[in-house]
């Protein structure tokens, strides 16, 4: 396997430039990703053509020169760059070597074997048949056009751009924009609108105009003479769902765990293969201890596990982690970390994540990864429990709110959130310490004051359709802020793109799994973890576990207001039920008490009047209420301002004007 590395390329419709050229935009536009793969560089061109493709290595399997890339296959028809992992290549070589005609393998990787099913079987019925999480770019020499895959869960990032006579593509897009020349840093304002929703830009849209990045699950066509196929799909999570529908699953609950239970041991195994070191990302919680459970039942040495820790305990788990690894018997480490190590990665923010961004748990992630480096090259994480499973509060307790809440006339509802809001989060924090020993479990909570506010702000939705879309947003009317520009539906935004919404639960979770899994979660590990150079994998999302979660019955999804049933029973022979069960934490900093402290003033230059006025962006009125109510207590907007900041500080790092 060549591993997560980073690929880049473009094609120049007029063919103007020659090899050397074309082979040195290529290679500058791969050193601007370098990081994604230290280990070697390559590049290919074709002048006839007008094409270059760059290549940026992170050896993992087969660290001989045969996986060097860009690859060429056998017959010399494809010249291929990719990013990623085939898990199932083993078996695929196994059925390539009986095809009529075969001559031989150069050497032992997923790449080869991949560039084989493609000359074999086509680019489609190829991507089919792959299991794994990848971005590939290929190069068909005989229909003169570039063939472009992402994996079906969207682990690996794909971004394009059709800029004049030129289009570019790369694993992110600091390789689009180090093509200086023709790449124009035009900020879409549309993108901009669903950004202050969403914390991110949601697929295939980006923060630029005429960029996008390819959705999970499609593949398309760019042809030398300027052509592009519309992208479309070879896998679909809505039409699995869909189907998973009319197939839920009947056996006995033991059967089915049993089978799942199963499934993952296969899959664990598979994705342990590897010739660095390897490792896995402990945080504690049901996803992160289950991976490392079954990765310590294939193993045959402790497995290496990593945690970190904050000193403020509304948002350390190290505790908890550490006890799960001293049960199950890894190697564990675990790092502490002072407010100012967090701090201190604030300013690479922009450079990590290339378009604005502002999940801040990206802080820890890049933390906890920059540590796992020192240790492995490789780490498996509990990414994609949540949305599969029904992990988040809103699966668990989300329905059991909105059925109360629907009930309710809507006037009551917006008293009622007016009320909630006029206490501040502090206050309501106090309220619950203080009566914290009488109050029921279910009332038991972190954060209160937080959450209470979250609970203010989807009140008042009308249907079931906006309270989820309430639940998941950032700025709950980002006109309101916007100088131009409207916010743009994304494409899962429409009917036809979601499966019925009769039961919430399961609705929720496909939408989670379609957009905040892809555009959020796998966005942020997968930029936190290369930054460092570090591969991450991921086994809730080998498409076989997809599929079968899509027919778990919801008994075993959420029982009694308890979320990721299934998952717990598999856990629980593992690891005793008292060091898992207690309340979801997530994986957070501090960022409110920060921005009334050491970000203060940091905060307040990106936020003055002045600097906002002379941006253009927002309106500075909004943007300077949330501020000052933040500063004074009044309201959580914490995540609302680290919004703006992320895309102010953006702007200065990438020389954005308005």
């Amino acid at each position: 396997m060549v591993a997560m590395c980073g690929i880049a390329g473009f094609i120049d419709f007029s063919c103007s430039s020659d090899s050397a050229r074309l082979e040195r935009i290529a290679r500058k536009m791969g050193d601007a990703q370098n990081l994604r793969g230290p280990d070697g560089s390559g590049q290919w061109s074709d002048p006839e053509c007008g094409i270059a493709l760059d290549h940026r290595r992170l050896a993992i399997i087969d660290l001989t020169v045969e996986g060097v890339q860009p690859m060429h296959s056998s017959s010399g028809r494809f010249v291929t760059v990719f990013n990623g992992e085939i898990y199932n290549y083993r078996d695929l070589r196994e059925e390539l070597e009986q095809a009529e005609g075969f001559g031989g393998w150069r050497g032992h990787s997923d790449t080869e074997v991949m560039l084989e099913a493609i000359e074999q079987w086509g680019f489609e019925p190829a991507l089919k048949r792959f299991c794994g999480m990848f971005a590939i770019a290929v190069w068909d020499r005989k229909e003169r056009c570039l063939l472009l895959a992402r994996d079906r869960m969207g682990e690996k990032p794909l971004y394009y751009s059709r800029q004049g006579e030129n289009f570019l593509f790369g694993s992110e897009l600091k390789a689009l924009m180090a093509y200086k020349k023709y790449f124009k840093r035009e900020v879409d304002r549309d993108s901009l609108g669903s950004y202050l929703r969403y914390n991110y830009v949601p697929g295939p849209r980006t923060i630029f105009k005429n960029t996008y990045c390819l959705m999970p699950g499609t593949w398309t066509c760019i042809r030398q003479n300027g052509e592009m196929t519309a992208p479309q799909s070879y896998w679909s999570l809505n039409e699995c769902a869909r189907d998973a529908g009319e197939r839920i699953f009947t056996a006995p609950d033991e059967v089915i765990i049993e089978t799942l239970e199963d499934m993952l041991l296969k899959v664990i195994e598979r994705e342990m293969i590897s010739d660095v070191p390897l490792g896995a990302f402990l945080s504690g919680g049901i996803d992160s201890s289950l991976i490392v459970a079954l990765m310590q039942q294939c193993a045959l040495a402790p497995v290496k596990t990593f945690t970190i820790g904050f000193d403020d305990e509304a948002y350390n788990e190290a505790d908890d982690a550490r006890a799960v690894a001293k049960h199950i018997g890894t190697e564990h480490t675990e790092l502490y970390l002072s407010p100012r190590d967090a701090l201190d990665v604030i300013p690479t923010i922009p450079q990590i994540w290339d378009q604005p961004f502002a999940d801040a748990s990206q802080i820890p992630t890049h933390l906890v990864s920059r540590m796992t480096r020192e240790h492995v090259t490789v780490a498996l994480s509990g990414d994609g429990g949540d949305e599969l499973f029904a992990g988040y509060n809103r699966h668990s307790k989300g329905c059991s709110i909105w059925n109360r809440l629907s009930s309710v006339p809507v006037l009551l509802r917006k008293l009622a959130a007016k009320s909630i809001s006029a206490i501040s989060p502090a206050d309501w924090d106090s309220a619950f310490r203080m009566f914290g020993p009488v109050l029921p479990e279910e009332l038991k909570m972190r954060l209160p004051g937080q959450k209470l506010h979250k609970l203010a702000d989807v009140m008042a939705a009308g249907s079931a359709v906006e309270y989820y879309r309430n639940l998941t947003s950032c700025w709950l009317e980002p006109g309101s802020l916007l100088r131009k520009g409207n916010e743009i539906a994304g494409p899962f935004q429409s009917a036809d793109m979601q499966p019925s919404n009769g039961n919430l639960t399961s609705w929720m979770q496909f939408m989670d799994a379609a957009t905040y899994l892809p555009d959020d979660i796998l966005t942020k590990v997968d930029r936190a973890a290369m930054a460092v150079s570090l591969e991450t994998r991921a086994p809730f999302l080998d498409h076989e576990v997809v599929e079968f979660s899509q027919r778990l019955p919801m008994h075993l999804r959420v029982r009694e207001g308890r979320s990721k049933f299934a998952l717990r029973e598999i856990l629980y022979k593992y690891v005793p039920q008292q060091l898992i069960e207690r309340p979801k934490m997530g994986f957070g900093v501090p960022i409110d008490s920060w921005l009334r402290g050491p970000l203060k003033e940091w905060a307040e230059d990106l936020l003055s009047n002045k600097r906002l006025d002379s941006d253009g962006f927002f309106y500075s009125g909004p943007v300077r209420l949330a501020w000052i109510e933040h500063l004074l207590g009044k309201k959580d907007n914490q995540y609302r301002i680290w919004n703006i900041l992320m895309f102010q500080s953006w702007c200065d790092h990438w020389e954005i004007k308005g």
